[in-house]
Formats: C-alpha cells, structure tokens, sequence
C-alpha cells in the first residue's frame, strides 16, 4: 500500500487457502490496546491462512489419489488415449466429498471451537477500542468546549 494510506489494505487470494490476506494499517498514534487488536486480528488471519492452505492441499491430493484409484480400478488412465482427461460423475466424487468430511470432522470441529474464540477475542478488543476513542472524544470536546 502507498506511505501516505491510512486504510488496511487486501490482496488476492492466496493460491493455497484461497483467503485473501491483510495487510494491516498501523497508526503513528496506536495505542497498547489498538495493538493489541491489530495482533489479534493478524494472528487469527495467519491461523486461518494455515489451516486452509494445509486443509486445501490435502484435499486436492487426496481426490486426485482418489480420482487415481477410482479409475485405475474402472481399467481407465488419468489422460485417455483421445487427449481428453478421464474423469469421475457427480455420484462418485459425492462418496469422496462425504468421505473426506468425514474424515476431517474433528479437525473441522477444532477450527470451529479456534475461530469462534479468536473472533470473541477481536470482538471484545474492538468494543474497548471503540469505548477508549468515545471517550476519548468526549474529554477532548470537554477540553475544547471549556475554554
């Protein structure tokens, strides 16, 4: 982002978790408490960034040894002799896709139980934020007003 932005900024998305990453403004008069919210918000999208891509991955490896397997046993190969890619139907990937969720169920879970924490977290830091700046606010109109 440009020196003079005072705006968080978002990129693409990332190739492997397919989330799109943060880059966070940091203000010259940050407080302790704004940074430790910016922190928070940076660690919970690092986690996310982890769990995804690593998630991904072993999604993608796993239908094409699915895939693989799946043909192989039908006789068929992965590039068919006309050049076109042999493939599996809806019905065959289905039992795939229920597999692996069933599979990654507590992994799933545990994200779920780190997502919603981390969330309250930020939620919580955020209404402090916005308390510490009304306030702030009110004392600097009080301040202006009185002279």
């Amino acid at each position: 982002p440009p020196a003079h932005s005072r705006n968080d900024w978002i990129g693409p998305p990332d190739k492997h978790s397919n989330l799109r990453p943060v880059i966070f403004y940091v203000s010259p008069e940050e407080s302790p408490l704004e940074r430790r919210l910016r922190e928070a918000r940076q660690e919970a999208q690092a986690c996310d960034q982890r769990f995804w891509a690593r998630h991904n991955r072993a999604f993608c490896r796993e239908k094409e040894e699915f895939i693989y397997s799946r043909l192989k046993a039908k006789g068929l190969e992965m590039g068919a002799e006309t050049g076109q890619k042999a493939t599996l139907n809806a019905e065959e990937m289905a039992d795939f896709y229920k597999e692996f969720l069933s599979k990654n169920f507590r992994k799933h879970m545990q994200y779920n139980r780190d997502w919603y924490k981390r969330n309250f977290t930020i939620t919580f830091l955020m209404g402090q934020v916005a308390l510490a700046r009304a306030l702030r606010r009110l004392r600097w109109k009080k301040k202006n007003v009185g002279n």
